[in-house]
């Protein structure tokens, strides 16, 4: 063979081949941005509502402290009462809105705070003062134990929103 007569001379040099392209995007990378899209989704609307019942809960305790002030200063232990049973009440529709807090009264209201963490302390402690404090002598309240009933009762119902 003659140099000159090469048969590989007009062949081209290697080459690659060009780039793989990011774009567009492959299913399943579409498939894990929807994916993400819907979980970064569920957790703000998550986030969204433990900070309102949380704040539900913030409010009540605050609420709570005032009537406390209020009885210190003017020791009036049924307007006392009263008032813990409406934030109570007003709790309960906020922490429980499918459930009928709002229309139970008497022994049917102390069963569910006892059923929602109450454990007992409404029907057979100082929680029955709800029911019984407006046909009893005002000397007969146990006011700090009731409001610590019902500090305790917010408490263990703070996250609970439904």
């Amino acid at each position: 063979m003659s140099p000159g007569l090469d048969p590989l001379a007009g062949l081209r040099d290697y080459h690659l081949p060009e780039a793989v392209s990011w774009w567009p995007l492959a299913p399943g990378w579409w498939l894990l941005l929807a994916l993400l899209l819907l979980l970064a989704l569920a957790l703000a609307w998550w986030l969204l509502r433990l900070r309102r019942c949380r704040a539900a809960a913030r409010q009540a305790a605050d609420e709570l402290r005032a009537l406390r002030v209020a009885l210190s200063e003017q020791p009036d232990s049924a307007a006392f009462i009263r008032g813990l049973s409406r934030l109570l009440r007003r709790y309960a529709i906020t922490a429980f809105p499918g459930e009928a807090a709002a229309a139970l009264t008497g022994e049917d209201w102390l069963a569910f705070l006892d059923a929602h963490g109450g454990d007992g302390r409404f029907r057979d402690g100082p929680g029955r003062q709800l029911v019984e404090a407006p046909y009893r002598p005002a000397a007969d309240v146990a006011a700090d134990e009731l409001a610590d009933l019902v500090r305790d009762w917010i408490r263990r119902n703070r996250e609970v929103c439904r």
